[in-house]
């Protein structure tokens, strides 16, 4: 799923449908880095902003602060979350963990048809920010191809939220190449497609592991992380 941010001129303004775009709207300028880490959020600006009323404003950074992108300030409003190395690092150490059983269960249970279509993401072509939504449908796609809408979710929260940490370290990262990722994808739908679970386990978790080395390196030389 592409990570965009909505349009507010073509929703409806009532219930639900306004929270969860409001709610999307700011998880988006989170993660995109459109609102930077230690950003001040005030609920009367956001709905000025926004032309709605503060209710959905509030709702929504509550929500966020739930996913640990904000923090509730007393009597000063909302801050975006800084990066913390020790918060990154658990995030690796999550997809890490995650990530490989994916694979395995999709290499199991995935059908013909689902596998077939990871051959799209044997090649690439595009700038930098069109690598990052390429990359994040390839590991999306193969947790749903797991069969787990839980598994599912949680990787692609895992994902997006690691995209951040790239997007704050960028200027950082070295060692990052973006045809050897792409091999790397190769060989993981080789392994899928083979219906070799420990195979494909295995190659994305080293993936996943050496780019989560390259990020947390690079974070750990970048003066916004604490």
């Amino acid at each position: 799923m592409e990570l965009v941010g909505p349009d507010l001129k073509d929703i409806s303004q009532q219930g639900t449908l306004l929270r969860e775009t409001i709610y999307a709207r700011l998880r988006f300028e989170i993660l995109s880095c459109q609102l930077p880490p230690g950003e001040q959020l005030r609920e009367q600006e956001l709905a000025a902003r926004y032309e709605v009323s503060k209710q959905p404003v509030r709702e929504s950074l509550l929500r966020l602060e739930r996913e640990r992108l904000v923090t509730v300030l007393p009597r000063q409003g909302y801050r975006v979350n800084p990066i913390s190395l020790s918060d990154a690092r658990d995030l690796c150490r999550f997809r890490e963990t995650l990530e490989p059983i994916c694979a395995s269960e999709a290499a199991k249970l995935a059908s013909d048809e689902e596998l077939a279509a990871l051959e799209t993401y044997r090649s690439f072509s595009g700038d930098s920010a069109a690598f990052t939504a390429y990359n994040r449908h390839f590991h999306c796609a193969i947790a749903q191809a797991s069969g787990s809408a839980r598994m599912a979710a949680t990787v692609r929260e895992l994902v997006e939220q690691a995209e951040r940490l790239v997007l704050v370290s960028l200027q950082a990262v070295k060692g990052r190449n973006n045809a050897t990722l792409v091999d790397e994808h190769g060989d993981i739908i080789d392994a899928l497609r083979a219906r070799n679970g420990r195979a494909a386990a295995n190659l994305l978790r080293d993936h996943v592991s050496r780019a989560n080395a390259r990020i947390i390196e690079a974070l750990s030389r970048f003066p916004v992380v604490s």
